[in-house]
């Protein structure tokens, strides 16, 4: 399992399946690749996340990525928004993804994080690298928001970063984390309900861009040689 796989599996909502297939999770956290310091925490998430219930590990991702916009593991809502301009960057993507082989089920968002990673994870090493620098100033912030929030998540987004060898000042996004309002919280997420009017004709938001209003999480494929909602 390459690297950027095991990250993108590690990154997805953790269905149960994941627990069994610690040992192969385990050995791949032992890349060569990484620095030594970077393997023993990769590890260590890894060894962590098996020994929690599956339940409470499922409750910690949602709070973390499925309460506000702020952690969203959809790249193109951190750059496009609700805009029109996100059916379009999707449509590009997924026209990437098919000139490679790489074929995604009806119900997968193409910007999802764990799928670009899983694609790139198939991908030489310096087209990976160039596709994650374009988008390291999102999953730096991302690293910055989830370490501000005392998340162990934060070294995998860490690693991304890292992996990309691009020039994301990690130091200066704590800062900005460090005062950003927090988005997940009960009383803004209530807030932001009761101002997000519904609109319809020419001021309803495009649906072909619009994200779903609860997406099913995606079941990993821990082992390389099966993916029940994609096929490369």
């Amino acid at each position: 399992m390459s690297l950027l796989k095991l990250v993108g599996v590690l990154l997805d909502y953790p269905q149960d399946e994941l627990w069994e297939h610690g040992e192969e999770l385990l050995a791949a956290a032992q890349d060569d690749a990484l620095p030594t310091a970077r393997r023993e925490a990769l590890a260590r998430f890894v060894r962590e996340l098996l020994a929690s219930d599956p339940l409470d590990a499922q409750e910690r991702w949602l709070a973390l990525f499925d309460r506000g916009r702020s952690m969203s593991l959809l790249l193109f809502e951190h750059i496009h928004g609700e805009s029109r301009d996100r059916g379009q960057a999707m449509v590009d993507l997924i026209e990437a993804y098919r000139k490679n082989g790489f074929e995604l089920s009806a119900k997968e968002l193409p910007d999802y994080l764990p799928l670009l990673l899983e694609y790139l994870g198939q991908r030489p090493p310096e087209e990976a690298r160039d596709w994650l620098g374009h988008v390291s100033h999102i999953v730096g912030l991302l690293a910055a928001r989830a370490g501000e929030r005392g998340s162990a998540y934060a070294v995998l987004l860490e690693i991304l970063i890292e992996f990309a060898k691009g020039t994301v000042d990690l130091a200066a996004l704590r800062r900005r984390a460090s005062q950003e309002p927090r988005d997940d919280t009960t009383e803004i997420m209530d807030q932001l309900w009761e101002e997000e009017a519904v609109r319809f004709g020419a001021e309803a938001p495009s649906q072909d861009c619009a994200p779903p209003a609860h997406r099913t999480p995606r079941v990993a494929a821990v082992s390389s040689q099966a993916n029940p909602q994609v096929q490369p």
